[in-house]
């Protein structure tokens, strides 16, 4: 049973090292896409293409490993960033491949742009519809390279930015890397929607200014756009996102967002996750938006409609939080609890008695660990040249957790 070696063609495979061809040329199969392949056509073994369904070809693979034939994965760039390599190793195991790493785009486009690279965040959209992951790290990056794949990846993500207002990021389009007629060029997000490109292009996108306000936590609530009362107050945020135990990956719902401030001081925490504000009112969603651009929180989604059917569409939670939108009571709440992954917490908001009333007595139903935390704050007014304390509605945070069994 021989072990099947991943090869990086890095960005030059005219040029790899002389070792690497060893390997290939005495290997009984090679697997590689189409444009290598060509470039090896005096391989005497059998060739094996790499498209349509991978899991087809990667049963290929291990059968003709478990016939002790030599076999040879050519995989473009290092076979284990942003390649071919982690899908192959899970489906084998680890102990049936042997890696020999390569250089990456990302390095040659960092030495090309003369800028270190360990602190760029890269994401890839190659085969890929979801922008999520693009979004994210935008929101936490200054510098973040893009694997686009084809010719119109950087009209994409230029429609992308400006769709959402992101104005904070300029672009570089690197185009042909080690090849003839490689290019290296800025562009405006305008001139990246109508200019034609390499379909072999890199992407990076470079912090040219900071979000108007620093995303954290407890940003202030004249700092957010909000209908008068519509926003869950600074301290009241802190102690609800405090409860809810946001970890990194976290899908979270903030259900009647109001002006989206949970959601957006949430996905400080969640960063890799998903953090849905769902808000039936236009206008509210609106602000949510703006206020997404405001603090930069890019990875923050709106979700504009009627609980609970707006929520079918949504992934399970691990995170809720209800700040609003307590009026229909149980017809939220049921389907909310029955959604929420096991583990996940629950919390919610109550100014009125009868609702805290109504949320405690269904968490009895369920019989969920939960507890009540009363909430009364008081802020410093200036009065006749002095400080006086007013006191805002005192709040009753309910937080639970389903049972993991």
């Amino acid at each position: 049973m021989k072990k099947v070696r991943i090869i990086g063609a890095g960005m030059d495979p005219w040029n790899m090292p002389e070792g690497f061809n060893d390997l290939i040329y005495g290997a009984d199969i090679l697997v590689a896409g189409g444009r290598f392949l060509a470039l090896f056509q005096d391989f005497k073994g059998e060739a094996i293409p790499v498209k349509g369904d991978l899991d087809k070809v990667f049963k290929r693979i291990e059968e003709e490993a478990d016939r002790d034939r030599e076999v040879v994965v050519l995989a473009d760039g290092d076979p284990l960033f942003f390649g071919i390599g982690r899908r192959l190793m899970d489906f084998l195991g680890k102990d049936r491949v042997e890696f020999h790493p390569n250089v990456t785009t990302l390095q040659v486009a960092a030495s090309l742009l003369k800028i270190p690279w360990e602190d760029i965040r890269t994401v890839s959209l190659h085969g890929r519809k979801d922008i999520r992951p693009l979004l994210r790290a935008l929101a936490f990056s200054d510098r973040v390279g893009v694997y686009t794949g084809d010719a119109q990846g950087p009209a994409l993500v230029a429609r992308v930015l400006r769709d959402r207002g992101i104005e904070t990021f300029a672009m570089t389009v690197l185009e042909d890397l080690c090849r003839e007629g490689q290019k290296v060029r800025e562009v405006s997000l305008e001139e990246a929607e109508k200019l034609q490109f390499s379909h072999l292009n890199f992407l990076l996108l470079r912090r040219v200014r900071q979000p108007e306000i620093p995303l954290g936590l407890g940003i202030e609530d004249d700092s957010y756009v909000h209908e008068r009362g519509m926003i869950t107050k600074r301290e009241i945020r802190v102690v609800a996102l405090a409860l809810m135990r946001v970890r990194p990956g976290n899908t979270v719902w903030d259900l009647g967002a109001g002006c989206g401030s949970v959601a957006i001081e949430a996905s400080c925490f969640s960063r890799e996750g998903r953090v849905y504000a769902v808000e039936k009112d236009r206008e509210r969603a609106q602000q949510i938006g703006e206020n997404i651009r405001r603090t930069g929180a890019y990875g923050v989604e709106v979700v504009e409609g009627t609980m609970p059917g707006c929520l079918v569409s949504l992934p399970d939670p691990d995170r809720v939080f209800l700040g609003g939108g307590l009026r229909h009571g149980q017809e939220i709440l049921e389907p909310v609890a029955e959604r929420l992954r096991p583990g996940g917490r629950m919390v919610v908001n109550a100014v009125l008695m009868g609702s805290l009333w109504q949320v405690k007595g269904y968490l009895e139903t369920l019989k969920w660990p939960f507890g009540i935390t009363q909430v009364h704050v008081a802020r410093s007014r200036e009065t006749s040249g002095d400080l006086r304390l007013e006191g805002l509605n005192p709040v009753f945070v309910l937080s639970a957790q389903k049972p993991k069994d």
